[in-house]
């Protein structure tokens, strides 16, 4: 007698394969596709020369010449190092063009599949499309940051260990550190040469026009050199206490100045630039990759964004529109400007005291505007791929 069960048979072990769960949907970027976009962007030679050449060559460049000049010559040149070759290699170069140079890749990595004819390549695997954006983020960032921050490195160092051994303020050598009152007994003790170099305001200055006359009765470029002032006349026998008295007072007017003045660079500013220098670089990528997908094109979103970094940030920065003040302070180039470390000059031209001209924005406002254009061009750039035809 042969008897029977209703049991199911024991699924096989392919059947276990067919019916686990498929993760291919999720909006999360695995390693694999983070690394092999981060493969294409490296492996784009000239892309990758352009990105070297600006941040980490342009420096490297600039001080391997002035090292070689002051050793050749160190009475005619300088030395290579030192906080104003700093300042202006920080502000006039990795600033500006470390922003231009990561929105280039930001604009590579948002449109290359596009125009080269992958993008259905890559959306038939069955990959999430949000995935697919996202981890062009990591990848892009561990290529642009990293060159930024070695170029930093390179003036960094040379900034410290070629840096002049006097301080030159205004033309003249004068001690580092100093408190207010050495520096005026500093100037008191060179009187004709701070009176004559150092600059003077006698707006809202107690006896400005017998100071004035003081100052005159100093020859500044020799003898029979021209007033320092016009107007007020010389002096012809002004008294060694006078002259000493002119010379503290000017000492006074420039301290505020004398004391954002360094050898060479602190460890704290350094450390707050490269971390303003790098945030620069990463709104630059992210916003050119959220433009780039939204527009599905290189060239124009690039020219976009040297437009926005050259033009429209430095007119945002200091026109004074009262009616579009708020539209001003969402520019995020003005909100970068607002982040920079206090002891560095305002960018695109200008010293420390043009700092007051820009327009008005609190920390606050600078960081929210920071962050909303990060999240709103990344919004962008995704729901732009999630609905672009294959």
């Amino acid at each position: 007698m042969t008897t029977t069960t209703d049991a199911p048979a024991p699924i096989g072990r392919s059947g276990s394969v067919a019916t686990s769960r498929d993760h291919r949907g999720s909006w999360v970027p695995t390693g694999g596709m983070i690394a092999a976009k981060f493969k294409d962007l490296r492996k784009r030679r000239g892309l990758m020369i352009t990105l070297s050449v600006v941040t980490v060559g342009i420096p490297t460049i600039y001080f391997a010449i002035r090292l070689l000049q002051h050793a050749i010559d160190p009475h005619t040149y300088g030395p290579a190092g030192g906080y104003s070759q700093y300042v202006g290699v920080v502000v006039g170069v990795l600033y500006v063009f470390g922003f231009i140079v990561a929105a280039t890749l930001g604009a590579t990595a948002g449109s290359a599949d596009l125009t080269e004819g992958m993008f259905r390549h890559h959306v038939v695997t069955g990959r999430s499309r949000v995935a697919l954006y996202l981890a062009r983020i990591p990848a892009g960032l561990a290529i642009i940051v990293p060159l930024v921050a070695i170029g930093f490195t390179v003036v960094c160092t040379v900034c410290v260990f070629a840096a002049p051994t006097t301080l030159s303020y205004q033309g003249v050598n004068v001690p580092v550190n100093l408190s207010s009152g050495g520096l005026q007994s500093w100037a008191a003790d060179h009187a004709d040469e701070v009176i004559c170099n150092f600059n003077l305001n006698l707006q809202n200055t107690p006896r400005g026009q017998a100071i004035a006359a003081v100052v005159n009765s100093v020859p500044c470029g020799g003898p029979g050199g021209g007033p320092k002032f016009v107007g007020p006349g010389s002096q012809a026998q002004a008294t060694p206490a006078q002259i000493s008295d002119a010379a503290k007072l000017v000492a006074r007017q420039n301290y505020a100045d004398y004391t954002r003045q360094f050898l060479y660079p602190p460890t704290s500013l350094m450390v707050k630039t490269g971390l303003w220098i790098v945030l620069e670089a990463v709104i630059g990528f992210m916003v050119g990759l959220g433009l780039s997908s939204l527009l599905g094109q290189r060239t124009i979103t690039v020219v976009l964004l040297i437009v926005l970094e050259l033009i429209i940030t430095p007119i945002a920065s200091r026109a004074r529109l009262p009616h579009l003040s708020n539209l001003q302070r969402g520019v995020v180039g003005l909100a970068t400007t607002h982040l920079e470390p206090g002891w560095l000059p305002a960018p695109f031209g200008g010293g420390p005291s043009d700092r007051s001209q820009l327009l008005h924005e609190s920390t606050t406002v600078a960081i929210c505007v920071i962050v909303a254009w990060i999240v709103v061009w990344t919004v962008l750039g995704a729901w732009r791929m999630m609905t672009r035809d294959a």
